[in-house]
Parts: structure tokens; sequence; C-alpha cells
């Protein structure tokens, strides 16, 4: 199969499975926990400059807690009340997520940013499936911003109809990349810098579960069927332990003068 016949194939999959569920009924995938797992992060402060953006894969809601992404959130949340800006979005919302960092950069509430403001951006974007796309496209639309970025993560990133997830641009300092390559529906095999002088391609990671298969009971069935080793990578402990290394590993340790001094 090629591999344009193969992406129309995932995005008829994704479309199929968002009919499945409206068919049953909501379920886990559409599932809106509590309010309080969303933290107490506040949005356009100048004291949060650093952010962590991540994007859910599918037709998932972006406070669906089965999912490992939105997991990570809610614990980085829980360690950094202050001094890191933390949102989860769908996939389909990375314009909001591109508005929101802006607000967030735009410390003297000008409604412009100026080019300290831009240096001083600490971002960091991680996505699993199309949300791995959204990942790279968000990080392209900073670039125009001529805006930096830390660091992408993509978890089986699946890129959508338009959009090139393989080559990462050059305002990125580091990237790295976690796939599989079971089953129908799975990740783009390696990304490539644009700028390699610019950006380090930290690595890219596969995960093999056809020998080793993992359980995912809290996922719905439909995923554990149909997309059933794209569904076991985004469940994986230890690839997401790996990622939530990589992020920790760019924000301030817990109680430094970094963080405390935004609290002020």
């Amino acid at each position: 199969m090629s591999e344009e016949r193969s992406r129309v194939l995932n995005i008829c999959l994704q479309v199929f499975f968002l009919f499945l569920s409206s068919l049953l009924g909501p379920g886990r995938i559409f599932a809106t926990p509590p309010i309080e797992i969303l933290g107490q992060n506040r949005p356009g402060s100048a004291n949060t400059p650093y952010i962590v953006i991540g994007f859910v894969g599918g037709f998932v809601k972006h406070d669906d807690t089965v999912h490992s992404g939105v997991q990570l959130a809610g614990r980085l949340r829980a360690d950094y009340p202050s001094g890191v800006y933390v949102e989860v979005f769908e996939n389909r919302r990375r314009e909001e997520a591109h508005d929101k960092i802006l607000q967030i950069l735009d410390s003297d509430r000008d409604g412009t940013l100026s080019d300290e403001e831009k240096r001083s951006a600490r971002i960091i974007i991680y996505g699993m499936s199309w949300g791995g796309s959204e990942t790279v496209e968000l990080a392209r639309e900073l670039d125009k911003d001529k805006i930096p970025v830390r660091l992408t993560i993509q978890v089986d990133s699946v890129s959508k109809n338009g959009q090139n997830d393989r080559l990462i641009p050059p305002n990125v300092v580091e990237a790295v990349n976690f796939y599989q390559t079971g089953g129908f529906l799975h990740g783009v095999t390696e990304i490539q810098a644009a700028d390699p002088t610019r950006t380090r391609i930290l690595g890219n990671y596969r995960s093999e579960y056809k020998s080793n298969p993992l359980e995912c009971s809290d996922y719905p069935w439909w995923d554990r069927l149909f997309v059933k080793q794209h569904t076991e990578i985004e469940c994986d402990t230890k690839v997401w332990e790996r990622v939530e290394a990589l992020i920790r590993a760019k924000l301030p340790a817990r109680g430094s003068a970094a963080v405390q001094s935004q609290t002020r």
C-alpha cells in the first residue's frame, strides 16, 4: 500500500470512530471529568514564561483522563501550581493554542510581541496521533512569528491532510519522535530537521507490541479492536514516562528560585 493511500485510510478510520461513537452514545472517549483536574494555572500572566501545550489525538476530549497525554498534564499542573502554564487542546483547536501562547507572552499587554517577549519564550509542545501532527504545525506557526520552541514531542504522529509532520521547523531547539508500526493506523517513523544546525533530533524511538501486547483496559473497546497497536503506545506507561522526563528536564526544579520569583 502506498504512503498516500495509507494516510487516506488513516483519516477514514478516524472518521469511522467518530461515527461509531455517535451510535454508541457518550463513552470514556468523550468523558468530561470534574473541572479540578484542569488545575489552577492562569493564562495571560507575565509570571508564566514556561508554557507546556499538549494535543490529544483523534476525537478525544482535552479533559479525558483515560488518555496518557491528559494524565501527564494533570501531574505537571499539580507539581507546578505557579510558574508553568499547562494546557491540553483537542487537535482541531491548534489556532486557540496559538492565540493562547501569544496572549501569555504579551507580558505588557500592548497587543504586540516585542523581540524581547519573543526571545523569552519557553515553550514545549507534545501530541499524540493527529495531535503529533498539530504539534509540528503549531511549531511551524510559531516559526513564522519568530518565536522559539524548546522541545517538540510526537507520539505515533499521524499527519493530517496538507500537513507535514516529518519536517521539524528551524525554531525548534530539540525534537523527539516515538512511534510503532503495527496495524492500519501508525505513526511517522522518522522526523528530520529542516535546519540541522539549529534543531537537534533527539531520536526516533520505536515500540513493538505484537510480541508484548498491552491490555489498555480503560480505553474504549473499539480503540482496542480497530487500532490496537496505536492505542497500546498511547497507554504505554514506559513511553509516557520518557515523554514526561523530557518535559520536566526543560522546566525549573520545583522550589527553585526561578519558580519562586514568578509567584511574587
